[in-house]
């Protein structure tokens, strides 16, 4: 029986191309207006999709005067779409760096109460240095030490949503009684970055815990994965190298003692869809002559620890001396290592280079016909690079669009994807277990 296939949405903008806001096709409508968030979330949901998922930083882009780049708080969005839709799953990004685990945990719980069991957490360990000034941080953490923090701020987090058993609740009112005290616990945790005393104030959440989300590829970040993530968002730009991260994280969570089954590995894929391969591939032209060199250059430059670029020629070829060695980054080691394998295995120019990522910043991009998305998603399913894609259309809502009426239902009559929901909350969707208190 061949395995179904997942598929997230990620909502972004007017669309993950760079100069996507400024496309023809662009909505009039503001990117950040809810009613353009609500019509993506529920189209995602009549497709039958597993889930939605926001990103989020916290700061102001350098660039994003050119290219309309801002975010709307995650769980303020979620919460909002949570009343509009009834099945589809709703991941929010949060980070372990700028955050307490008391109140992520109940906002969370919050969330996952709210929607009926539809909340995932994606956890992020923020490394913009930017971000870090508005925390009051007089410096970044080190990529290690980030990491340190998020394992601890996780193991806090899940003993919260531990502290009050399934049972605990009884609303028996001619008694008088709400909860039984002797089914809801503080935790007393006194670590290295944390003290909590617990318990939470939100009794245990529909799912047990929110489906935990991860998106690190560096060795720190898989091993991290692999001890929680159920769900993990990875960027490649070809299957080749999907194919190896796809191994090396089951093995790790195996290792981990965890069913390899219970974490879902979803690459991104961002598409430029049409009728035919010519005509994908003529838009695609028209939105990569609509970016920016200028802000191509500022975003490569933010993912390399602010290292300027701009002194190379745009149509020289790039070697790997041309970029700082990414064991040694501090920011997102994993991206990092993704640009400079791209640059040694292709032999792109800077200008080729700048094209590839302006598209979805380093995922896997592709322009083609209905049936070749469709077979590309099975392709990369069947030959152990993935358990399906999160899913990054380049113009929203509509790629999006094209993508929910011809390339879905291509997938659901070859029997690879549901044509309706059988659960009702996001582990229900990936085939997750339900954790015990």
């Amino acid at each position: 029986m061949q395995r179904p296939i997942h598929l997230n949405l990620f909502i972004y903008a007017r669309g993950h191309h760079e100069a996507a806001w400024k496309h023809p096709m662009a909505p009039d409508r503001q990117s950040l207006d809810i009613d353009h968030i609500v019509e993506c979330a529920k189209k995602a949901e009549a497709a039958c999709m597993d889930s939605i998922f926001f990103a989020d930083t916290l700061s102001l882009a350098p660039d994003s005067n050119r290219t309309g780049r801002m975010y709307l708080d995650p769980f303020t969005t979620c919460g909002a779409i949570a009343m509009a839709t009834s099945r589809i799953g709703l991941i929010a990004t949060a980070s372990t760096t700028h955050s307490e685990p008391y109140n992520i945990a109940r906002m969370f719980s919050s969330l996952d109460h709210v929607s009926k069991g539809r909340a995932g957490w994606n956890i992020v360990t923020s490394f913009s240095i930017a971000g870090a000034n508005n925390f009051g941080n007089t410096g970044r953490l080190s990529h290690a030490e980030r990491y340190d923090k998020a394992e601890e701020f996780v193991q806090v987090a899940k003993a919260l949503w531990d502290s009050w058993t399934d049972d605990a609740i009884v609303d028996d009112r001619k008694a008088g009684l709400y909860y039984r005290s002797e089914r809801v616990q503080p935790i007393d945790h006194h670590g290295r970055y944390y003290d909590v005393a617990g318990p939470m104030n939100v009794p245990r959440c529909p799912q047990g815990w929110p489906v935990l989300v991860q998106a690190g590829s560096s060795d720190t970040g898989k091993d991290f994965a692999a001890r929680h993530a159920e769900a993990v968002f990875t960027a490649h730009m070809t299957k080749s190298t999907a194919q190896a991260f796809y191994q090396d994280l089951k093995a790790r969570v195996v290792a981990a003692g965890r069913p390899a089954d219970q974490c879902v590995i979803l690459p991104g894929i961002s598409m430029i869809i049409g009728s035919t391969e010519a005509e994908a591939k003529r838009m695609e032209q028209e939105l990569n002559e609509l970016a920016d060199v200028e802000t191509s250059l500022s975003r490569l430059s933010q993912r390399f620890d602010g290292h300027d670029f701009s002194h190379i020629p745009l149509d020289r070829k790039l070697t790997v001396a041309d970029f700082p060695d990414p064991a040694e980054n501090q920011a997102s080691r994993g991206r990092t290592e993704l640009i400079v394998g791209a640059v040694e295995r292709e032999g792109l120019t800077m200008r080729q280079l700048l094209g590839k990522l302006a598209g979805a910043r380093g995922h896997f991009v592709m322009a083609g016909t209905p049936e070749q998305v469709a077979d590309t998603i099975e392709g990369w399913v069947d030959t152990g690079a993935a358990d399906g894609f999160n899913v990054m259309p380049l113009l929203l809502p509509h790629m999006l669009n094209v993508f929910a009426d011809e390339v879905v239902p291509i997938l659901q009559r070859r029997g690879r994807f549901r044509t309706a929901y059988e659960g009702t909350t996001l582990r229900e969707h990936y085939g997750l277990h339900r954790p015990s208190a």
